[in-house]
């Protein structure tokens, strides 16, 4: 992958991230002002509430792992050394899964 197309997809990615951020954010904002015209009763309020929290929480969080580029999506960072073998993705366990029953 050339590093014009590594900055094409790290510049998807965060535009992705931040586009659910304001899903999110989103989401708490229609719960509290009750868009979804949720019954009165006590319980359902309470339950409403709970999710404006939710929402808002999480929203906030993922903003923050955006903005500090702590989000990869479970990818590998592109700028990691390729010989940490702690460190790899879902592809690369199965591709040496592959490689050992090819041997055996």
């Amino acid at each position: 992958m050339s590093k014009q197309q590594i900055g094409f997809v790290k510049i998807m990615k965060m535009a992705f991230g931040f586009f659910m951020v304001l899903i999110y954010l989103g989401m708490a904002a229609l719960f509290a002002f009750n868009f979804f015209d949720w019954s009165s009763a006590p319980v359902w309020t309470a339950v409403r509430w709970f999710f404006v929290a939710v929402f808002a929480a999480y929203g906030i969080f993922r903003g923050y792992r955006e903005l500090t580029g702590e989000h990869t999506y479970g990818m590998r960072r592109y700028d990691d050394q390729e010989d940490d073998e702690r460190y790899g993705t879902y592809n690369d366990f199965i591709k040496q899964n592959e490689n050992d029953d090819k041997k055996n």
